[in-house]
């Protein structure tokens, strides 16, 4: 088991460099001038400074050094917690981050809990009924989840909830109301895969035999169900909440720019537009280390639900 640990957090340091070096490298690639971008962004125009200025700029914020200096300065500062200065914001990005990060989480965690109890619901009931129409409507509500865009969702919900019916704001980062749409909005495509990946898994475990022996010893259907059916059924669920969360977090970007919400997802849109390189490694960085972890996390949650599941190396 701790050679295990130990190889998996390996390959999480792994993706978390790899995640950072591919970012940096595409950022730096982007056309454009990235003190030019920052200027017009604050209203100046290049011509409007001499040489010197420029080159006093460049110096101030490090854009003066060569492409793989500033790639081992921004990488030395991480390792050590520091992710330098925003180029564009004039701040810390880690106090920006403090800042924003709690939106983001607050927003990711709704979602998470909201798609668990929605997907995992709809899946549930789908196999609890009988009657032939009701469950072949059922069954199609995941596809429907799934194939409809994110940000056509938000403004449905928008011009429903907000608008129409005034029972949430429809922009807004305060309080809880506020966090209800967007929260809604996310969580609807993870909502489906879980159902729809559940559903098949009940499919299939109906059909073993543990199944029909539960049923002989006088067991309900409710009872089989809870019992036996759903603990087999849901243990693809623990893989695909791992993965959720990549796309629970790349989310959060196109939704916190529909809701106006300040959180990391805006805050990331805004740096890749200004070429905030600082920003947005920082936040893959958060980001990767959030992924990794949720994965290694499930990793070693499989053998406590699953005893036939270990981790430990055969001996031949």
């Amino acid at each position: 088991m701790s050679r295990y640990l130990i190889g998996r957090v390996a390959q999480a340091l792994l993706v978390l460099w790899g995640a950072y070096s591919i970012t940096y490298f595409i950022l730096y690639l982007l056309p454009g001038d990235t003190l030019s971008i920052m200027l017009s962004a604050s209203g100046l125009e290049v011509d409007a400074l001499s040489a010197e200025e420029l080159a006093r700029a460049r110096a101030y914020y490090g854009l003066d050094k060569g492409l793989f200096e500033q790639y081992f300065s921004l990488l030395w500062g991480a390792l050590q917690g520091d992710f330098g200065q925003s180029l564009s914001l004039n701040r810390p990005v880690a106090e920006l981050l403090a800042e924003r990060l709690p939106q983001t989480l607050s927003l990711a965690g709704l979602a998470i809990v909201l798609s668990l109890i929605g997907g995992i619901g709809l899946a549930y009931v789908t196999a609890y009924v009988r009657w032939l129409p009701l469950k072949v409507a059922l069954a199609r509500l995941p596809s429907l989840g799934f194939s409809v865009p994110v940000f056509w969702m938000g403004l449905l919900l928008i011009q429903v909830f907000a608008f129409g019916l005034g029972w949430f704001p429809a922009t807004g980062s305060r309080g809880f109301d506020s966090l209800v749409l967007p929260a809604v909005t996310l969580a609807i495509p993870s909502a489906a895969v879980y159902a729809q990946v559940l559903q098949r898994g009940f499919q299939g475990v109906w059909q073993e035999a543990y199944i029909a022996t539960a049923y002989a010893k006088g067991l309900s259907r409710a009872q089989v169900q809870a019992r036996h059916a759903f603990k087999n059924a849901a243990l693809p669920i623990l893989t695909l909440i791992g993965l959720q969360v990549g796309n629970t977090v790349s989310g959060a970007v196109l939704v916190e720019t529909i809701f106006a919400r300040n959180g990391v997802g805006r805050l990331a849109q805004e740096a890749v537009l200004r070429q905030d390189i600082p920003v947005v490694l920082a936040i893959v960085a958060v980001s990767a280390a959030a992924f990794v972890l949720v994965n290694l996390i499930v990793d070693l949650l499989y053998p406590a639900l699953d005893p036939r599941i270990t981790h430990t190396p055969k001996v031949s």
